[in-house]
């Protein structure tokens, strides 16, 4: 398994992402029960988010962001993918 930080740089459109969080949280919980998703939220300036994946490989993980309601509804003006060796931690 592999990890990966996903950071989503949000765009302008705030009203479309508001209307579409619900869903994005929906999905994003369904991630958390089969394991998929580690810890995800929105940086406190509501600039854009942080979510830590485990998944087989960087090919799961773009099919897990394409299911997102965000990455439909456009509400992100960049995805920053990084492959993640974690090493030391509480949460390992």
């Amino acid at each position: 398994m592999a990890r990966f930080a996903v950071e989503l740089v949000y765009g302008d459109n705030t009203e479309e992402r508001l209307a579409v969080r619900p869903a994005h949280r929906e999905y994003l919980a369904t991630l958390v029960e089969r394991g998929v998703l580690l810890v995800s939220g929105p940086y406190a300036d509501q600039t854009g988010a942080l979510l830590v994946y485990e998944v087989a490989d960087e090919a799961e993980l773009r099919e897990v962001i394409a299911a997102d309601p965000y990455t439909h509804a456009g509400v992100a003006k960049e995805t920053r993918v990084h492959e993640w060796q974690t090493v030391t931690g509480a949460w390992l």
